[in-house]
């Protein structure tokens, strides 16, 4: 494990995205909190009080957040779920679970339970010392407990039931684990391994269903070979695209092939509970569209972050030290993972329009 941890410290990466609204549409279900699992693309904040190298507390991170304020998201400003909550008129921003000024009234219109480089692999989280999604069920417990005692249990059932239930996870598993650090290739096909995962992610839907979880949200794998870190790796690794910065198409491949297998998985799940709603969003196919089509995003950079060179930084290495770009709204990721504040405001708006009048009862 030393040695891998080694390795880690060199090329060690994060996960990616969420999608989530900002344009209310005009079916917009009475969605009362929104409680949000999974990995840095819904973390607002809980890794900062956690003892892990996967902590985003520090500058330039956050530098676009009203004061400007590193509050643990990976990103300059917002994610996805910032943006969901105030469009639904809940909250301005999802605070984190682990948040010491988090109040029982906070809770009661949601928070986020995500762990920067976590995963649905224990040996993505024995590598980042994040918290697992088991942690992250048992704190979603210990809340539903603190609501119970503040409003009264029937109260606090209405409130799950009516919530909105977002994950967002696996990236990080196949970056650590399969692509990067390739241990997990040693011992799985990769088929073999996405199915594994998969597994994982059915035992964390049906927990929640069992708290009481009626809208559950759960979103794809991105197009991991255009994440910069990846192309970055990518263009040392000796091939026909040596030096060259491209995608890695066959880690876009196993996206696809994944996200597949999810949504026969979130459509197995829906027909099993005619009372709940189990939906797939497509973070894929939005996140190729903007690195194909970035004018009509705004995008100027989309292979290269706004952060240091653009091409490594991440957490730690990207800080105060390291220059950065001037206009984060050009760009379509911050550090060589995570996107900027304007992608995430982009894939809120698409959530909006394509998912959430899905949730309409």
């Amino acid at each position: 494990m030393d040695s891998r941890k080694a390795i880690f410290f060199t090329i060690f990466l994060i996960s990616f995205l969420v999608s989530l609204p900002i344009i209310p549409t005009t079916a917009t279900p009475n969605i009362t909190a929104v409680f949000a699992f999974g990995d840095s693309t819904i973390d607002s904040g809980n890794n900062n009080h956690i003892t892990t190298i996967f902590r985003g507390d520090h500058q330039p991170y956050g530098q676009d957040l009203p004061g400007h304020v590193s509050s643990g998201r990976f990103s300059n400003g917002k994610l996805a779920t910032d943006y969901i909550v105030a469009s639904l008129g809940l909250k301005q921003l999802l605070p984190a679970y682990l948040d010491p000024s988090l109040t029982d009234n906070d809770l009661l219109t949601g928070v986020s339970f995500g762990s920067a480089g976590t995963g649905l692999d224990p040996e993505t989280v024995a590598l980042s010392h994040a918290l697992d999604m088991q942690t992250q069920l048992k704190y979603f417990e210990e809340a539903l407990q603190r609501m119970a005692k503040k409003i009264g249990a029937e109260k606090a059932r209405k409130i799950v039931k009516n919530a909105l239930f977002f994950i967002s996870v696996g990236s990080n598993d196949m970056m650590f684990n399969f692509y990067d650090i390739p241990v997990r290739a040693l011992e799985y096909t990769i088929d073999n391994y996405q199915n594994l995962l998969l597994q994982k992610l059915e035992s964390v839907i049906k927990s929640l269903y069992g708290a009481g979880a009626r809208r559950i949200v759960v979103a794809g794998l991105p197009p991991i070979g255009c994440l910069p870190m990846q192309v970055t790796l990518g263009s040392i690794i000796p091939s026909f695209h040596m030096l060259q910065r491209v995608c890695v198409n066959h880690q876009n491949f196993d996206s696809q092939a994944y996200n597949n297998k999810l949504q026969n998985l979130t459509s197995r799940l829906q027909a099993q509970h005619h009372r709940a709603k189990v939906l797939y969003v497509d973070i894929y196919n939005p996140m190729m569209d903007m690195i194909m089509n970035p004018h009509i995003y705004g995008f100027e950079q989309t292979l290269q972050a706004c952060c240091g060179t653009g091409l490594v930084e991440m957490g730690p290495l990207c800080n105060a030290i390291d220059l950065k770009c001037t206009d984060a709204s050009k760009y379509l990721f911050w550090d060589a993972v995570h996107p900027t504040q304007a992608a995430y405001r982009v894939i809120a708006n698409l959530y909006s329009q394509n998912v959430l009048p899905h949730l309409v009862d």
